[in-house]
């Protein structure tokens, strides 16, 4: 049995509410260059981003803090709806996409993001994890905010 350094939680669940289209909401939760622009919580950024956007396909994240620190993470798509619809299984990894040690890499991880067209130009989001780490959810707040400022541009832009 691994012993585990952290405090594993079940069932994360954030729900949000965009004022914009879920075509646009979809975009950018799929397209690499949209993702580096919010991935990672405040302060941080997303040097790279690998997306293989389909049933069985992979991607590869990656966020770096303020003091230069990276944190890898990759998952492979195990179900797409478009635009309703993306479940993946979620893992470590390191820049290449390899499995890294992790505390809770031997746990499956999964992930689902729902996007329902709610009228008047909004799309509610729920992201849902089977199992996140203690603080993890301060972080996927504060990464839906740096969605939210996105898509803000995004629309403005036309």
């Amino acid at each position: 049995m691994t012993e585990r350094t952290t405090n594993l939680l079940e069932n994360l669940e954030i729900t949000r509410i965009f004022d914009a289209p879920r075509e646009l909401v979809w975009k950018a939760w799929t397209d690499p260059k949209l993702v580096m622009q919010w991935w990672g919580p405040k302060g941080f950024t997303s040097p790279a981003c690998k997306i293989d956007f389909r049933v069985g396909g992979q991607y590869l994240y990656c966020m770096r803090s303020p003091d230069g620190w990276e944190g890898w993470s990759g998952g492979e798509y195990t179900e797409i709806i478009a635009p309703e619809k993306i479940a993946s299984v979620l893992f470590y990894a390191n820049e290449h996409g390899k499995l890294e040690p992790a505390d809770n890499n031997d746990v499956e991880v999964r992930d689902v993001v729902t996007f329902e067209d709610i009228g008047n130009g909004q799309t509610k989001m729920v992201f849902k994890r089977s199992h996140w780490d203690e603080g993890e959810d301060e972080g996927m707040m504060q990464i839906c905010d740096k969605l939210v400022a996105l898509l803000v541009e995004l629309i403005k832009r036309g």
